[in-house]
């Protein structure tokens, strides 16, 4: 079994400001080895359900977050960008059997998470594709569902847990966290980890076919910026559409076409 996992910081347990994500802040390093602890124990979890081969995408901010000695020595670990459209799922393919997804979190526009963004917090509003307000999770699982590969489990806060669940109820999830404003209420962060490898565990040792999403056959991408220049920027990428001073409107077929235009103009 050849397992992916994605993994991203705001919905890492106990996370409750940009602060204690930020390389530059006091804050970081505590949560930067809460991340790598959570990230080995999805690796630790997918080896004992039989995972032969595991593949890491450090997917925050630099994606130079996960201490990669915390991890098992059968893991290979991305990490920085390398430009391609996949971002966050990078080198995803149909050779993987299930997708796992640690730390990710509440769309933009939500109030999931104080932590609530779309691929960017300073300059997106809002996203949305084929109409329904996306999160990073939509748009990278999208990707997944291109190739049939299985999004079998996610952690994170309890905004993100219940998009999930919406999109596939068999899908595993994890709730590291529930936002209440500007605050989080957390679990144990030990207690955390260990229920991520159990979970884990119990998602790849289940039928991860049911977990596949369907893939649409056309797709619409809407984004709402925050400042107007952004979005007349981005209405000069080809076949854009201008729908006011604020959002554009980008339509394909092909779903690499979408994650090609967000490469571009987010």
């Amino acid at each position: 079994m050849k397992v992916y996992i994605s993994a991203d910081m705001e919905g890492v347990t106990g996370v409750a400001h940009w602060n204690e994500v930020d390389h530059n802040k006091p804050e970081y390093p505590y949560f930067q080895k809460q991340m790598s602890k959570e990230v080995a124990s999805a690796c630790e979890g997918a080896i004992i359900a039989g995972a032969k081969e595991i593949y890491v995408k450090d997917a925050h901010y630099s994606a130079r977050n996960i201490l990669p000695s915390y991890l098992p020595k059968k893991v290979k670990l991305i990490r920085g960008w390398s430009g391609h459209p996949y971002s966050m799922v990078q080198e995803l393919n149909s050779r993987f059997d299930a997708l796992v997804m640690i730390g990710y979190h509440s769309k933009a526009g939500s109030g999931g998470n104080p932590l609530a963004h779309t691929m960017s917090s300073a300059k997106i509003e809002r996203i949305s594709l084929n109409d329904r307000s996306a999160s990073e999770l939509l748009l990278h699982g999208t990707i997944a569902s291109k190739y049939h590969v299985p999004l079998v489990f996610v952690s994170g806060d309890f905004g993100i847990c219940k998009e999930v669940r919406r999109i596939n109820p068999l899908t595993i999830t994890h709730s590291t966290m529930h936002g209440v404003g500007d605050s989080t209420i957390s679990l144990q962060p030990e207690l955390s980890r260990l229920q991520i490898k159990k979970k884990v565990e119990k998602a790849l040792s289940l039928d991860l076919k049911l977990c596949i999403w369907a893939h649409p056959n056309k797709f619409k991408l809407e984004i709402r910026y925050m400042k107007h220049i952004d979005a007349y920027k981005a209405s000069q990428y080809p076949n854009t559409v201008m729908l006011n001073s604020k959002s554009v409107v980008y339509e394909s077929k092909d779903y690499d076409d979408i994650m090609r235009f967000i490469l571009f103009c987010v």
